[in-house]
């Protein structure tokens, strides 16, 4: 009862200095020290107003905003690519490991408050924007592209130039199944 007391403390403690600049990693790392692993994790996002950004996260991305309480598990990687917008994640969303977000060609993300995102899923917004709702449920190895390519004769796929018909919108209290694929040609989703 003693040690589970101390090792609540010591996160709560490191995780009132967690952010996304350097000083911020280092202490969301401590905050871990003690802590289970994957999912059990997920009360070091709630101890305070910061997020939890997982130590193997890797963040490349100028434009990424982090409301209340977000849970950001292992090796998840958020990447900014040329021209890539914005990434917002509301409050209290959770992003668990090995998720792929990726932003460019003016594509953007934006994910409501209170979604749950299942391991391995990749959302590569390019040429439009993905907008997930509040209280969506998506579960492992969901795939979003709101692009597609050219399809030109005497063109290797590498020349073809990238395309939209608009981005892909998920409502509120959507639940996407495993492995479901959300193409260009699917813009809007209400389940």
């Amino acid at each position: 009862m003693l040690m589970s007391k101390l090792r609540n403390r010591w996160a709560w403690f490191w995780m009132h200095f967690a952010g996304l600049n350097r000083a911020g990693r280092i202490a969301t790392a401590l905050a871990t020290w003690f802590a289970p692993p994957y999912k059990n994790r997920t009360y070091l996002a709630h101890l305070t107003k910061n997020s939890y950004v997982s130590p193997s996260a890797t963040i490349f991305h100028n434009n990424l905003e982090l409301e209340r309480n977000v849970f950001i598990g292992d090796r998840v990687v958020i990447w900014q690519g040329q021209d890539g917008g914005a990434v917002k994640i509301g409050k209290r969303s959770h992003l668990h490991q090995e998720i792929i977000i990726e932003t460019g060609g003016g594509g953007s993300l934006i994910i409501g408050s209170n979604t749950h995102i299942q391991p391995r899923c990749q959302f590569s917004a390019y040429q439009g924007r993905i907008a997930v709702g509040s209280d969506v449920q998506i579960a492992p190895f969901c795939a979003f592209y709101p692009y597609n390519h050219q399809f030109e004769a005497d063109k290797t796929i590498m020349e073809q130039e990238l395309f939209t018909k608009g981005g892909i919108i998920i409502e509120d209290d959507a639940w996407i199944g495993v492995g479901v694929s959300v193409p260009v040609s699917y813009t809007h989703l209400t389940l």
